[in-house]
């Protein structure tokens, strides 16, 4: 994973692991890695990969069973809510660029729908 210098780690390594979710990629229930592992697939410091699963529990997007391991949510509605929010903030950072390049709400409307044709 190649990292922006202007977003802490962890909070990129979070968002990887919630569009993980969303796509399907993982499934409700499915064991996370391990901290160790985790922090050997994303090469990030250990201390890092426990502040993405602390704030991945408690944001409910995963749960600890003490002795078993990390696991993706089985609550549908918080994965449903979850993929509103990342494409809500998706939307808004979008609407924020084409505002700062002087493009208008109905220019943006028009160049989407050029864009589905």
């Amino acid at each position: 994973m190649k990292y922006i210098s202007s977003v802490p780690i962890y909070l990129q390594v979070v968002n990887s692991i919630k569009e993980k979710i969303i796509t399907g990629e993982l499934s409700p229930g499915d064991k996370l890695p391990s901290g160790r592992e985790l922090a050997l697939q994303y090469t990030i410091n250990p201390n890092t990969a426990a502040r993405v699963y602390q704030t991945l529990e408690q944001e409910q997007v995963c749960f600890t069973r003490r002795g078993l391991g990390t696991f993706v949510t089985e609550d549908g509605e918080r994965i449903r809510l979850l993929r509103e929010e990342m494409a809500g903030t998706l939307v808004r950072q979008f609407l924020e660029g084409m505002k700062r390049l002087g493009i208008t709400e109905n220019d943006v409307m028009e160049m989407i729908r050029q864009a589905n044709d």
